[in-house]
C-alpha cells in the first residue's frame, strides 16, 4: 500500500475519531475533504469510501447532538441560498440537457445546503479561526505544491500538474488562481488575530511564504484572470494600509523585480489582454455571452444546468499578419458551438434565468454591504474581545470582491469554496448582531435598574 494512501486514510480516520469528542471537528473535516478531495488523490483506501458524504452527514449530526439551538437564527442571505437551492431544483425539471444537468446538481445542492448550514455552527471566535485556518491551509497545500512546481519550471497554461488532474472544483487552473489571491486577506487576518497559532517569527515566515506561493499561482497557471485579481487585491489593500505611498512604492518595486524571472510564455499569454479581438478564446466568450442574452430572451426562467451545450455561432475574427514593417489584417470565419459560459453572470442567466441571476447578485451585494457595516461598527472598539471582528469582515469582503472579479470571466457561480466563505460571512453577521443586541439589552437593563434604585431612594411623601 503506498505511503500517501495510508497517510491520507489515517488523517481522515483521525479527524472522524476526534469528532466524537468535539463534534465541530466534523464540520472542519468536511471542509478539508471538500476542498482537497483526498479520495481523488488516493488510489486505494479512500477512493472506495464515500468520505465526503460521511463527513457531510456527520457535520449535521454533530450539530444536532452537540450544539445548543437556543440562539439559532435564519438570516436573509440564508433565505436567498435556500431560494437558489429550490430554484435550481425547479430548473432541473425542465433542463435542456437532463443528464448533464443532473451531474452538476449532484454537487451543487450539497454546496448550497452546507453554505446554509455552516453559519449556525460558527458561534465562537475559536470556531471562526479554525474554519478560516482549515480553509486556508487545505487550499494552501494545493497552492504550495503548485507554486513549487512553478518555481522549478513545471508551470504553463494547461500544464501545471496538481494533486489531481480532473479540472474541477479548486483544481481548475483559473479557479485556483482566483482562490489563491482571494485567501491572501484571510492569511493576513490569521497572522494578526489568531489565538490558535499566536503570532511569532515562525508564523510570520510561513504566512509570508504562503502569500508568495499564492502570488505564484497566476504565473504557474498563466491564468489571465489571476493577474487581474492580483491588481484588484493591490487596489483593495490601499484602503487599510497606513503608509500608502510606501505600500505603492514597495508593490511597484516587487513587481519590477519579478519581471526578469517570469517565463516568456507568461508574457505571451498576458499580452492577449490588450488584443481581445485577435484572441479566439476571448472572441468566443463574447459570442457565447451574446448567445446567452438571446437565449434568456426566449427562456427567461433559464434552461437548467449546462444549457450552454445548445449554443452555436459563426463570426468573423480579425487575424493580424506582420511581415517586417508591413501589417495586414484578414478576417477568418470561425464556427463554434457547445462552449461554456466563462462567466458566472452569464452562467446564472443561461441556466437559472433572470430569477436565479437576481438572487445570486443580491446574495453577493448584501454580503459586501454587511461586511462593510461590521467593519465600520467594530473598527474603533478597544475591548480585547472586540478587535478581531472588523478585520475579519474586511478580509471576507476583500475575498468576495476578488472572487466576483474572477467570476466575471469564469463559470464558478456555485464554487463550493466561495460558498464556504459566504457561510462565514453570514455567521459573522449573525455573531455580531447577537453581541450588539446583548450589549444593548445590558445597557437598557442597567438603565432600568438605575431608575428603580433612584425611585426607591426618594423619601416618602408626608
Amino acid at each position: 500500500m503506498p505511503v500517501l494512501d495510508l497517510a491520507l486514510f489515517l488523517t481522515v480516520m483521525l479527524l472522524f475519531a476526534m469528532g466524537l469528542r468535539r463534534p465541530f471537528i466534523w464540520v472542519l473535516t468536511y471542509l478539508y475533504i471538500d476542498i482537497l478531495a483526498p479520495q481523488k488523490i488516493s488510489w486505494a483506501l479512500l477512493a472506495s469510501v464515500p468520505i465526503s458524504l460521511i463527513a457531510f452527514i456527520l457535520a449535521f449530526a454533530g450539530w444536532i447532538i452537540g450544539d445548543t439551538k437556543a440562539n439559532t437564527q435564519f438570516t436573509l442571505r440564508q433565505g436567498l441560498l435556500l431560494a437558489l437551492l429550490c430554484w435550481c431544483f425547479m430548473t432541473l425539471q425542465w433542463a435542456d440537457y437532463p443528464e448533464f444537468a443532473q451531474e452538476k446538481w449532484n454537487w451543487v445542492w450539497k454546496a448550497l445546503v452546507f453554505a446554509i448550514f455552516l453559519p449556525v455552527t460558527l458561534t465562537t471566535r475559536l470556531r471562526f479561526e479554525m474554519t478560516s485556518l482549515i480553509m486556508v491551509l487545505t487550499a494552501g497545500a494545493i497552492i504550495i505544491s503548485a507554486s513549487m512546481k512553478t518555481v522549478l519550471g513545471g508551470g504553463g497554461y494547461g500544464n501545471l500538474s496538481l494533486f489531481v488532474n480532473d479540472n474541477s472544483n479548486v483544481y481548475e487552473s483559473s479557479t485556483l488562481a482566483t482562490i489563491a489571491i482571494a485567501i491572501i486577506p484571510l492569511i493576513l487576518w490569521l497572522v494578526k488575530n489568531s489565538t490558535v497559532f499566536p503570532t511569532d517569527w515562525r508564523v510570520k515566515a510561513f504566512a509570508g511564504l504562503l502569500i508568495f506561493a499564492c502570488l505564484m499561482i497566476p504565473v504557474g497557471t498563466e491564468a489571465r484572470t489571476g493577474l487581474i485579481c492580483i491588481g484588484v487585491l493591490g487596489l483593495l489593500m490601499l484602503r487599510d494600509v497606513k503608509k500608502r505611498m510606501l505600500y505603492v512604492t514597495g508593490a511597484a518595486a516587487l513587481g519590477l523585480a519579478a519581471l526578469p524571472f517570469l517565463p516568456a510564455s507568461f508574457y505571451e499569454r498576458m499580452s492577449t489582454l490588450n488584443s481581445v479581438e485577435e484572441d479566439q478564446s476571448a472572441s468566443t466568450r463574447m459570442q457565447v455571452w451574446a448567445w446567452t442574452i438571446d437565449y434568456a430572451a426566449e427562456h427567461p426562467l433559464g434552461g437548467g444546468f449546462d444549457a450552454f451545450r445548445g449554443n452555436s455561432f459563426t463570426y468573423q475574427m480579425p487575424v493580424v499578419e506582420r511581415n517586417g514593417s508591413t501589417v495586414s489584417v484578414r478576417y477568418e470565419q470561425v464556427t463554434d458551438g457547445g462552449r461554456a459560459y466563462h462567466s458566472s453572470i452569464f452562467e446564472m442567466l443561461g441556466e437559472q434565468g433572470w430569477p436565479g441571476l437576481l438572487a445570486w447578485l443580491a446574495l453577493h451585494a448584501i454580503g459586501i454591504w454587511q461586511m462593510e457595516v461590521i467593519r465600520r461598527r467594530w473598527r474603533d472598539r478597544r475591548a480585547p474581545t472586540e478587535q478581531w471582528q472588523s478585520p475579519l469582515a474586511s478580509a471576507l469582503q476583500f475575498a468576495q470582491i476578488i472572487y466576483l472579479v474572477g467570476a466575471t470571466f469564469q463559470g464558478i457561480a456555485f464554487q463550493p469554496f466561495v460558498l464556504m466563505l459566504v457561510g462565514m460571512q453570514i455567521g459573522l453577521w449573525t455573531y455580531c448582531k447577537k453581541r450588539e443586541s446583548a450589549k444593548q439589552e445590558s445597557v437598557r437593563k442597567a438603565a432600568r435598574d438605575a431608575r428603580r434604585a433612584a425611585a426607591s431612594a426618594k423619601p416618602a411623601m408626608p
